[in-house]
């Protein structure tokens, strides 16, 4: 998780939507606080599951997590402003997106972690053309820190 937040932050440097999929337990959280590490963020980062938002500023970027895991229907995204939060230069990190279904903006990339044997598996999908340039990006991060 941890090594997939920090390529993700090397290639992610403006607005965009991420949705985080995978069971209770499996890593998105540790996966966010990577790539918030990575983008620069010196301060704690905590798992929003209570207060449904956390925001992160950093620079022109503000990162938003969402933990939509306790939401009853997408309809509620309304009352958090949803639409506010994707007004400027802003990243959204969602966990638990189908909780938002219907009110959640289309994403850029979908990650979806599933436990496998002792470890996870991730399946990185893009949504979107910023998707397909991250993923992209993110195979040339690869071989870079492999060569």
């Amino acid at each position: 998780m941890k090594d997939i937040g920090l390529r993700l932050a090397q290639v992610v440097s403006g607005p965009g939507i991420i949705y985080i999929q995978g069971d209770l337990g499996a890593g998105k959280t540790t996966l966010v606080r990577s790539l918030l590490r990575g983008l620069g963020f010196p301060g704690k980062v905590k798992s929003p599951t209570y207060t449904l938002i956390e925001p992160y500023p950093l620079g022109r970027l503000t990162v938003y997590h969402l933990d939509l895991y306790r939401l009853a229907s997408g309809d509620e995204l309304e009352w958090i402003g949803i639409r506010d939060l994707m007004a400027g230069n802003e990243l959204l990190l969602v966990e638990w997106p189908e909780q938002g279904e219907g009110a959640l903006p289309p994403p850029d990339l979908v990650i979806a972690i599933d436990y496998r044997d002792a470890g996870r598996q991730l399946d990185l999908q893009a949504a979107s053309t910023r998707g397909r340039q991250w993923l992209a990006a993110m195979r040339d991060v690869r071989r870079t820190d492999a060569g």
